[in-house]
């Protein structure tokens, strides 16, 4: 097992992208904490670092979109996870399966899986 202390974390956090283990579609990507992390690798089920409440959060804690981990990846940098995931429900908050869902010219190409208002 990789030494969490040999991966990078830049001002305590790594960039950690979720993908769908099956499809490989990008599913999003987020902040990790060391905490996060470790409750990832614990639980089997993603757990992420939000820069904006600073808090710890569930993926899927609110809505019932949990990422179930297949597997965990390391850059070869150590400076970045890559997750397989069995995704649940949509990964996206604004209702789509994934973050991804526009185009640079704002064509919309994802699919929609839920209302935000029905679950937030």
């Amino acid at each position: 097992m990789i030494n969490l202390d040999d991966l990078k974390f830049d001002n305590g956090l790594i960039q950690a992208i979720a993908q769908d283990s099956n499809t490989k579609e990008v599913l999003m990507c987020a902040f990790m904490n060391r905490e996060a992390l470790e409750k990832t690798i614990e639980t089997g089920i993603a757990h992420y670092w939000s820069r904006s409440r600073q808090s710890l959060w569930k993926k899927g804690e609110s809505s019932g979109h949990t990422q179930k981990i297949i597997e965990i990846r390391i850059d070869c940098d150590m400076d970045a996870i890559l997750m397989l995931v069995e995704q649940v429900g949509g990964a996206c908050h604004t209702g789509f399966r994934s973050c991804f869902y526009r185009t640079i010219d704002g064509k919309e190409i994802g699919e929609k899986v839920f209302e935000p208002e029905d679950v937030y």
